[in-house]
């Protein structure tokens, strides 16, 4: 049973219940490849088309399951590649491990073939645990240590493993000796709960309040209930970050939807007319669209202490888990008889509501983005798992997308780092190859890597037990959220050189690689190829050739920005599409332009 060291890494990895590893081979990494092959897919091993999207894919694992990612490259450039997707994982606390090989340890520091100094080049991304294993006996505590910190801290963690040590022969029995650590795959979670007298102080704050309003986070999952008996305890209003935007269905009237830039003029509103914060499990950091400092009493509620008061002046700090910390705050709320503020919540999310379904059926050229997103949920199954990536494609997911009940969707969101949806996609169907996925992916992060990974997915499709992954491509031929930016941020035109995305037959491509594809360039045919795409008996993808003059905008954005892009579009010879959607859109949120 003892065989080397990469079988008994294989053997530790199967013991801490992991499914698969996410990874690209390389001679550094030969001996645990071969580990992988002899222990007949347990785990998995799920070669990718490049590095990078190995780690994306581990970080998509923890995001969609809970549990830790692991993903497995070479020393030197395959090492450098996991970089991305590891840092995606740190910025969004989620739990994955690398497992990294390295030249043999008698060629260390003699600028060997690939010799990269993978200490200082991981020490930041994976810096609460980052070893290399130089002897067998280390191998079992350093991937528990590993493990262990990943999973309790939710941060990455790496760890090396030279050539040599890979194929040293295992230690089947450690001695119990000086110098030799014994080690057990176990991690435990503790109960979380703030103080008795911060409950009550918070309870004090929040039923002073007469327009109190609720930002909710991720940290939040498993509270909906909860966070449903304090709205209605205090005629509260809701609005969600970006990443809470699944904890809680959007559908109630007291749900203003997402905040920020991309968010909702429902969530401006609440922002702006608030007295009183309560944030559940959200440290979301488009801190200029919180109330203003000294507008509001602010309690807040988060496992994590580290952030508590991090973003918005913060009175009373509730430091416990989300669910627990709202059971034993509800008993000392007082019922607000005073439903004044719970009706202009109503009144603000009616007229978003409005606002978005007209602003989905505007005129575009040829196909309005917002139109596509619109009419997806319509179709979106139950049980669907969604990837966005980042850019305009966030922006619509935020504002139009509703999801059903319990649904995840992930993107990259403190990172925000292009090309993450389609890894994502692929591991939330290894993971669930039964649920249906939908990427929602644009033009330039489609070709960043995203066409690279469909080949995965052409690849890997006919094992699946239902076959629905749908890709929506939104092709403007444009970077499409930077263009705004350098309008509304600097007042500069729109830098053609810099922008522009190389047109490609993305629905022609998918025919190619043996999958569907949908091109579609009317208003009349969303709906019938969103229908065909989740009937179809394969992968989908779905071309959507979409209009680049529909502005990615904030909600009532101030004067001076509007100013700025009216400088940037004065810049270029031709604007008057874009000038009269940011009419419009302005018109429609009662703004004179």
């Amino acid at each position: 049973m003892s065989g080397t060291v990469a079988d008994a890494l294989v053997r530790r990895l199967r013991t801490w219940g992991v499914p698969r590893v996410f990874g690209y081979a390389g001679d550094g990494i030969d001996p645990i490849l071969a580990a992988l092959h002899r222990a007949g897919g347990d785990p998995e091993f799920v070669p990718v088309r490049h590095e990078e999207m190995a780690a994306f894919m581990a970080t998509g694992h923890a995001k969609y399951t809970g549990r830790v990612g692991v993903c497995l490259a070479t020393q030197g450039p395959g090492a450098i590649h996991l970089l991305n997707g590891l840092y995606d994982a740190k910025l969004d606390r989620r739990p994955v491990v690398a497992v990294v090989g390295q030249v043999v340890s008698t060629a260390l520091g003699t600028g060997y073939l690939q010799e990269v100094d993978l200490h200082s080049l991981f020490k930041d991304v994976c810096g609460q645990y980052l070893q290399t294993v130089s002897s067998p006996e280390q191998l079992p505590v350093l991937l528990d240590n590993a493990m262990r910190t990943s999973i309790s801290e939710r941060v990455p963690t790496c760890l090396i493993v030279p050539h040599d040590v890979q194929r040293a022969d295992a230690v089947e029995e450690l001695p119990h000796t000086h110098g030799v650590v014994a080690s057990s795959a176990v991690v435990a979670r503790p109960r979380v709960l703030p103080r008795e007298e911060d409950l009550h102080r918070a309870a004090e704050v929040l039923n002073a309040g007469r327009k109190v309003a609720l930002l909710v986070g991720r940290g939040a999952a498993g509270a909906e209930r909860e966070v449903a008996r304090v709205v209605e305890a205090l005629g509260a209003g809701v609005t969600a970050s970006l990443v809470g935007k699944p904890v809680i269905p959007e559908d109630a009237p007291w749900h203003t939807g997402v905040m920020g830039h991309l968010g909702t003029t429902a969530s401006a509103e609440l922002m702006a007319g608030c007295d009183t914060l309560l944030v559940v499990g959200s440290n979301d950091p488009w801190t200029e669209f919180y109330p203003e400092p000294g507008q509001a009493r602010a309690v807040q509620i988060d496992i994590e202490a580290r952030v508590v008061g991090s973003k918005y002046p913060v009175e009373v700090a509730l430091v416990g888990d989300a669910t627990e910390t709202l059971r034993a705050l509800l008993p000392l709320l007082a019922h607000n008889p005073d439903r004044s503020w719970e009706q202009e919540v109503f009144t603000s999310v009616a007229r978003w509501r409005r606002i978005a379904d007209e602003r989905a059926h505007a005129p575009a050229d040829p196909l309005n983005p917002e139109r596509v997103v619109h009419e997806l949920s319509r179709h979106l199954p139950l049980d669907v798992r969604v990837a966005v990536d980042v850019g305009s494609a966030t922006y619509w997911f935020a504002r139009h997308l509703a999801l059903p009940a319990g649904a995840p969707a992930h993107t990259s969101s403190y990172l925000a780092s292009m090309g993450c949806a389609l890894p994502y996609g692929l591991a939330a169907k290894l993971d669930a190859p039964d649920r249906p996925v939908v990427a929602l992916v644009g033009d330039g992060a489609m070709q960043m890597n995203g066409l690279l990974e469909l080949i995965t997915v052409a690849d890997r499709w006919r094992g699946w037990a239902d076959p629905r992954f749908v890709v929506l491509v939104l092709h403007n031929r444009d970077l499409n959220e930077v263009t705004w930016e350098q309008r509304e941020m600097e007042g500069d035109p729109r830098f053609p050189t810099s922008q522009r995305v190389p047109d490609f037959p993305y629905a022609a491509y998918a025919e190619l690689l043996g999958l569907r594809g949908i091109r579609v360039d009317s208003p009349d045919e969303v709906g019938k190829a969103w229908h065909e795409a989740f009937h179809a008996d394969r992968p989908v993808v779905v071309e959507a050739i979409v209009d680049p003059a529909v502005p990615l905008l904030a909600p009532h954005l101030p004067e001076e920005k509007v100013d700025k892009i009216h400088q940037g579009l004065d810049q270029e010879p031709e604007g008057d599409a874009e000038r009269e959607h940011l009419r419009r859109q302005r018109a429609d949120e009662g703004h004179g332009r």
